[in-house]
Formats: structure tokens, C-alpha cells, sequence
């Protein structure tokens, strides 16, 4: 299967690699669904309760503040910096990554996709300021209030599509091109369950790319992967 692997790799003129919370797992960031993974342990908070409810901003807060030192102490592990290889010797076009943790770009991967954002940063929700995240974090942690933009003074939100949140439209499109017009797509650490993005390797297929499923589980999508690793 590797060496399989390795003839379509030398042989593509277009390589797009999609990525979920499995690669990052190495490094120390649970993944959501697995047993023991985030949303076994925590309910995360809808966008619309944390708009409408100081309540809901201060939980939101409260789990955001946990989870942020697990993102910024970890370091990119092997599969981000073969990707990041890849990238750099012509081999892979781009990275499109459902995870927030910014370890690909870590790695030295550029021009990530990041469907779901970044938890590196924070954006104003009204005027959409952005700054690095580690800041606001240790007010929250100091003081116990979320943090309001310096500026216009709207309600700071970590940079990451929340559930009930709209996508980027123009970062779905950029990936969407990409899997339609590559030759090869890699989906990599995805249950490719949570849409749209799940649709991605289905784009791919549509548009003649070989499917290559890298997975530690089963998903909807080995029946009509060209090769599957688990």
C-alpha cells in the first residue's frame, strides 16, 4: 500500500492533502469524537448562546482558557512535518485542515486552509479586530470576565467556527477548487463526518482524483476510497 502510495505521490501534478483532528493527536491534542475525546468530556457552546448570553461567553471562556494551553505547548509531530516536506520539494500543492490548532503552519506548511479557523487568535465579533490569543486568555483566567475589544469594544471570540456559526464562504470555495481540480486527494486523521467538509473527498472523486483514506478508524468513504491505511 506505501509503496503504492509513493508511485501516485511521484506521479501527481496536483496533490491536495485534507486534514482532521487524528494527525494531531501525536502531539498531544485529543481528538472530539473518539471515547475520551473533547465533546465526551465537555459541552461545547453554541454561537448564538454565546452572542445572546453573558452566561454562555463566560463558559465559553472558561473551556476556551483550559484547552489553550494544550494547543500552544504542543509541536508539530511527524505526519505535520512530512506534509510540510512535501510542500516544500513541489510534491503537495496544499493543506486544507479541519483543526485549529496551528500545527501545520508550525511545521512550516503554507497557505493553510483552515476551515474551522485558528484557536491562535481572537477576532472582534462586531468589528473583526484580531490579535494573538494568549493575551486575552490570561485576562480571562485573572479576571474571570470575557474580554471585549480594545477598540470598538464588541465581544472578543477565539478565531474558530463555533457550532451555529456560518463557515468562511470564501476559504470553502479555495478548498472546493482544490478538490475538484487536484489528481490526488489525501484525507488524512478525518472521521469525514462533519459536513461540508466531509464533502471534499467526494469533490475529488467527482472531478477524476484518486482517493487515498489514511485513518485510524472506518469512514463512509473506504468503499469508494482508491486506497485505505488504516
Amino acid at each position: 500500500m506505501i509503496d503504492q502510495l509513493a508511485t501516485w505521490l511521484r506521479n501527481s501534478q496536483s496533490t491536495v492533502a485534507f486534514t482532521g483532528a487524528g494527525i494531531s493527536t501525536e502531539s498531544g491534542i485529543p481528538d472530539f469524537r473518539s471515547p475520551g475525546g473533547i465533546w465526551e468530556n465537555s459541552t461545547p457552546v453554541l454561537f448564538d448562546d454565546f452572542v445572546a448570553s453573558e452566561a454562555s461567553r463566560i463558559e465559553y471562556w472558561r473551556q476556551k482558557s483550559e484547552a489553550h494551553r494544550e494547543y500552544f505547548d504542543a509541536r508539530p509531530n511527524v505526519g505535520h512535518q512530512v506534509l510540510a516536506r512535501w510542500q516544500g520539494e513541489g510534491i503537495l500543492d496544499r493543506v486544507i485542515t479541519q483543526n485549529i490548532d496551528g500545527l501545520h503552519q508550525a511545521a512550516g506548511s503554507k497557505d493553510v486552509l483552515e476551515i474551522h479557523g485558528t484557536a491562535r487568535e481572537v477576532a472582534c465579533l462586531e468589528c473583526s479586530w484580531r490579535d494573538g490569543a494568549s493575551r486575552w486568555v490570561d485576562e480571562f483566567i485573572e479576571t474571570g470576565v470575557p474580554p471585549c475589544c480594545p477598540g470598538c469594544h464588541g465581544p472578543l471570540k477565539h478565531a474558530t467556527i463555533s457550532f451555529g456559526q456560518m463557515l468562511d464562504a470564501d476559504t470553502l470555495r479555495q478548498c472546493g477548487r482544490l478538490a475538484a481540480s487536484c489528481d490526488l486527494f489525501l484525507a488524512m486523521g478525518s472521521s469525514l463526518v462533519v459536513h461540508p467538509a466531509a464533502g471534499l473527498p467526494e469533490a475529488a472523486k467527482r472531478g477524476g482524483a484518486k482517493l487515498v483514506i489514511i485513518n485510524r478508524c472506518e469512514t463512509d468513504f473506504d468503499s469508494v476510497a482508491d486506497l485505505v491505511i488504516n
